[in-house]
């Protein structure tokens, strides 16, 4: 009789491995899908497929996975431009700027505007002559 449970608990503990290892391979499968999801890079559909794909390849597309996953950074898109990611604040701070040029060149038009626009007297003595 002690045999049998020794046997019993082998199988149990088979059984418990490779559940555990199955759901651990799924898990890291999934991985370079998290990835993607956290940056909201625009092929995570794709990432996560590929993912599935490369379980039944044994592993051979995995990395390529994690590294396309990884290449795409919410702030600065794809990274391979060559400049530098802007923080936000700088960017704001840039755009503030542009503004404040924009409206001070609109108030220097609409000043140059009524400067040259002519008066009620002066369109009549124009006409005169």
């Amino acid at each position: 009789m002690d045999g049998r449970i020794l046997d019993y608990f082998a199988l149990f503990m088979l059984t418990v491995v490779s559940i555990t290892m199955v759901y651990a391979i799924i898990y890291i499968h999934d991985i370079p899908y998290e990835i993607a999801k956290k940056r909201r890079h625009p092929h995570q559909d794709a990432i996560h497929t590929a993912g599935w794909v490369s379980l039944f390849l044994l592993h051979t597309i995995w990395p390529f996975l994690w590294i396309w996953a990884t290449l795409y950074k919410p702030g600065m898109g794809w990274g391979m431009g060559g400049a530098a990611p802007v923080a936000a604040e700088q960017e704001e701070e840039s755009q503030a700027a542009i503004v404040k040029s924009l409206e001070e060149r609109v108030a220097l038009l609409e000043k140059q505007l009524e400067d040259e626009k002519p008066g009620p007297v002066d369109s009549i003595a124009k006409e005169e002559v």
